[in-house]
């Protein structure tokens, strides 16, 4: 009896066996082997910018569903590099805003990101990103830059808005023809606005007392000349104006 289950056990075993050699012969012979991905080609395809190698070589990483995490976010960010330097900004930013899904601590593809958004023009965004990257890394020294950058203009666009076709001064108050004919006008209330401010401005940067009161003697004597010429035959007020924010704008270099 107990001879009669070891044969019946050994039979079991062959047919395993001549099972498996059917199942390695179907297939060639030999086990499937499993292929290895190797990020290295695209790393270097982009390090050496060189788009038509890193196209398949990048690609070949990105989507192969086997490719390890860290190597599929090195791809990503390298080819997101690559495609930036080549002005291609929508595809590296869906390549970066990939790799964010994936790695969300990347403070450096959060700055490379800003800078995409802000070359879209979509300035919001951009200081969104420089912000989520001074989150992660507050000694960002580049989005540091980029934030406080984009922050002012932001601040400074967002002041103009508000201001928008206001004067200098309270128009409640005007009695000159001059200063009703800027109230008048949004163009030339904006001009003498940005006139006003950039006077400021010098005034604020001047290298001592003396210096700023001639600054100051300057402005004062144009503001009379525009007075006493408005309404004159030939007489341009946008013009001048122009010429004198030009002037301001002209005395520290801008």
């Amino acid at each position: 009896m107990r001879f009669q289950k070891l044969l019946q056990l050994s039979g079991a075993v062959v047919l395993s066996t001549l099972s498996l050699a059917t199942a390695q012969a179907a297939t060639g012979g030999e086990p499937a082997a499993v292929a290895q991905i190797d990020v290295a080609a695209c790393l270097s395809a982009t390090a050496a910018d060189d788009m038509d190698k890193a196209g398949p070589a990048c690609a070949a990483i990105i989507d192969n569903e086997k490719t390890a995490k860290p190597d599929l976010i090195k791809a990503l960010v390298a080819r997101g590099a690559l495609l930036a330097r080549h002005d291609q900004v929508d595809r590296a930013i869906a390549d970066d805003s990939r790799a964010l899904l994936l790695d969300p601590t990347l403070a450096d593809v959060f700055n490379a990101r800003g800078e995409l958004w802000l070359k879209k023009g979509d300035k919001p965004k951009a200081v969104q990103d420089f912000g989520a990257a001074l989150r992660i890394n507050p000694n960002h020294e580049k989005a540091k830059a980029n934030h406080k950058a984009i922050a002012r203009e932001l601040e400074r666009i967002g002041a103009q808005m508000a201001v928008a076709g206001k004067p200098s001064f309270n128009c409640a108050g005007a009695r000159r023809p001059v200063e009703k004919a800027i109230c008048g006008n949004r163009e030339l209330a904006d001009l003498d606005r940005e006139v006003y401010a950039a006077n400021a401005r010098v005034l604020r940067e001047a290298r001592n007392e003396g210096e700023a009161k001639n600054l100051q003697r300057e402005q004062d004597d144009f503001i009379a000349r525009r007075n006493a010429g408005f309404g004159r035959p030939g007489y341009d007020l946008k013009k001048t104006m122009q010429a004198r924010l030009q002037r301001l704008n002209g005395v520290d270099g801008y």
